[in-house]
């Protein structure tokens, strides 16, 4: 099973910078699990929805030829809490991209307010692990790069 922890694309340029949306509902398990009584959005979730759009935005930068994967959180700040109700944007702009890895500051908006800085650093599996027999393309299998496709077809057109 794969867990998304966005809901769709605001914005994407290709190669530089991508926004998300996830609207926090309390239709959603984990919220009654984390903290009982007191359902709020756990601060990891938040962070794997910035590493989501950054690592799509980071993946089709290399045209989705490469596995990105979460290497390193090098920043995860938060200025209080996210409630049922609540609309999270997670905003990535690539800092810089090699063969082997990539970086990506982030920012997240909560009901269009600033709320926090993550910033990620993503390994290309494939080109950044040798020695070790990786199954092929074991990210990008097709629910989240479809997410990005209608922003890809536009700049085509």
């Amino acid at each position: 099973m794969r867990w998304f922890w966005i809901d769709r694309f605001l914005e994407f340029e290709p190669g530089k910078r991508a926004v998300s949306v996830k609207n926090i509902s309390l239709a959603e398990e984990h919220l009654h699990d984390h903290w009982d009584g007191c359902p709020i959005m756990p601060a990891s979730l938040m962070i794997e929805g910035m590493a989501q759009t950054g690592g799509l935005l980071v993946g089709q930068a290399n045209n989705f030829e490469h596995d990105v994967v979460l290497a390193k959180i090098t920043k995860a700040e938060f200025n209080g809490l996210a409630i049922p109700g609540d609309q999270l944007t997670y905003e990535a702009v690539i800092e810089n991209i090699a063969p082997e890895a990539a970086s990506i500051r982030g920012v997240v908006r909560k009901n269009g307010e600033e709320f926090g800085h993550i910033d990620i650093m993503f390994s290309h599996a494939n080109n950044s692990i040798s020695g070790v027999e990786l199954p092929e393309r074991f990210v990008f299998t097709g629910s989240l790069h479809r997410m990005v496709e209608p922003f890809l077809e536009a700049k085509d057109a």
